[in-house]
């Protein structure tokens, strides 16, 4: 694992990472207070197919966790993303495309981002200050396309906050296959209005999930237009499950 020069801003430490993964090098941040708390849990935040893990609702939440749990965060890009593209600067909506692209020609691309995940926790909960105990995932749209066999695969991931998403989709089939394997508290995030994964898709996909603890939230809006309400819940529901028997 190599690391970053950190920086340092309102109470939060930001650090770049970079972590192998097979053939490839994972580009991640990583968040932390500033004051050492003991150890805290790790929430793990993926972005959507447009940006990176420097979006602006990324990083927000990210600092929200540390600030207002102390916990630490962390997000990498995914395969089409960020530091994994020549041209860092290339336009939304072109990275949207070529994920899309991927999506339907590679039916290795989810295991390849599940690897990548597990490699990133495997490496940070080495380190001082982070765990022991369970991880949380947060991940909309495309955080949930590849974050939701994360969760299926590894038994590390003790909480999730998933949406935006249906059973839909290139991966369709994996995803029906992966949602009953999930047996980790769950929060599903819905806009009613999404042109992009329709409310009945979504509605097939919660009822698949193996969770006995699940619980969806719906709020109104097109796909983009989540609500700071459902972030405000995301936070709240993440804490209930990962501070059971922190002292």
């Amino acid at each position: 694992m190599r690391w970053g020069p950190a920086a340092a801003d309102d109470g939060v430490v930001e650090r770049p990472f970079w972590v192998p993964s097979g053939d490839r090098t994972v580009p991640g941040l990583l968040w932390t207070p500033v004051r050492a708390v003991g150890p805290r849990p790790l929430v793990l935040v993926g972005h959507g197919a447009s940006g990176s893990k420097r979006e602006g609702y990324v990083v927000t939440l990210a600092r929200q966790l540390v600030r207002s749990r102390g916990y630490a965060a962390a997000a990498i890009d995914g395969p089409v993303h960020g530091e994994r593209r020549p041209d860092a600067d290339a336009p939304p909506m072109l990275v949207l495309l070529e994920f899309s692209q991927l999506w339907a020609a590679d039916p290795t691309m989810t295991d390849r981002m599940v690897a990548d995940w597990r490699a990133t926790i495997d490496a940070l909960e080495c380190l001082e200050g982070i765990g022991p105990g369970p991880v949380g995932y947060w991940g909309l749209s495309m955080g949930t396309i590849l974050g939701l066999p994360l969760a299926a695969a590894d038994r590390r991931i003790g909480v999730a906050v998933l949406g935006l998403m249906g059973l839909t989709g290139p991966s369709r089939e994996r995803i029906a296959l992966d949602a009953p394997r999930i047996r980790c508290p769950l929060l599903f995030l819905v806009q009613w209005d999404d042109e992009m994964f329709e409310r009945q898709a979504a509605g097939a996909l919660f009822d698949l999930f193996g969770s006995a603890d699940k619980r969806l939230h719906a709020y109104p809006g097109r796909h983009g237009q989540v609500p700071d309400e459902a972030f405000a819940a995301s936070e709240a529901f993440l804490a209930r499950q990962l501070e059971v028997g922190v002292p």
